[in-house]
């Protein structure tokens, strides 16, 4: 049977490339096209492996940024020497520059709203005093992507060449690493797939810890390296879990 899923977790195209900009420390002016677009290539592989529904939308910025780099490569011999060519990545800059100023406004909107929830009327009893909670580093999704391509590489390498089908359902995934995750306080990020490493069974996992991070409040750090994710458990729920046996 096929194995199709559809997640609306992916923002677009449009994040995946102002995400490469930003990890890429580069100049969204001065966007160096061939280094992007053999990223952003790598990234759309691994959207296609998740048969996302609209993965058609990366495949088209996939095509410009193509189109992008064939153009800056061809030679600029047949015009005049006083003749100025605009230049190709200039609609695209302007999207991006664009996308960047709403997805700003949207994060400023996002952090007056939860120092709102700090607040508490004077009425209220004070908060017990405890450690102060360890600064991490956000983790955006494309991090996780990353991640996960990572170890399909690496998996799927090792892997014999054999096809093999997985028709669990996604919320037994979701319930095996939840429940391991409250036991345990927090587990790394390749730790959650276990083997077999079929690449059906690997899908299967990815989507549920997306699942878990977007809807039942599981959090995901970073440590000491960028690519060390950690998948850490609610702290609501990780009180009320039964300690380790």
């Amino acid at each position: 049977m096929a194995y199709t899923v559809a997640i609306d977790a992916f923002h677009g195209p449009l994040d995946l490339l102002l995400y490469l900009v930003k990890r890429n420390e580069v100049d969204i002016l001065d966007i160096p096209i061939a280094k992007i677009a053999e990223q952003f290539r790598e990234y759309v592989h691994v959207v296609q492996e998740l048969d996302v529904e609209f993965a058609g939308e990366f495949l088209v910025m996939a095509a410009t940024l193509m189109e992008i780099k064939s153009r800056m490569l061809l030679p600029a011999d047949n015009h005049p020497a006083d003749e100025t060519l605009p230049d190709p990545r200039r609609e695209l800059v302007k999207q991006l520059l664009e996308y960047r100023k709403f997805k700003d406004a949207a994060a400023a909107l996002e952090e007056r709203a939860v120092a709102q929830w700090t607040r508490v009327p004077r009425h209220d009893p004070p908060l017990s005093s405890g450690p102060a909670e360890p600064l991490v580093k956000p983790v955006e999704l494309w991090d996780l992507v990353s991640a996960f391509a990572r170890i399909m590489r690496e998996t799927q390498a090792l892997a014999p060449a054999t096809i093999a089908v997985d028709d669990t359902p996604q919320h037994v995934y979701e319930a095996q690493i939840r429940e391991r995750v409250l036991a345990e306080g927090r587990i790394r990020f390749r730790d959650a797939f276990t083997p077999p490493y079929h690449k059906t069974r690997l899908i299967g996992l990815f989507l549920a810890i997306l699942e878990l991070i977007r809807n039942h409040g599981m959090g995901v750090e970073v440590g000491e390296r960028d690519e060390d994710l950690w998948l850490v458990a609610p702290a609501a729920a990780a009180a009320d879990a039964p300690p380790p046996a």
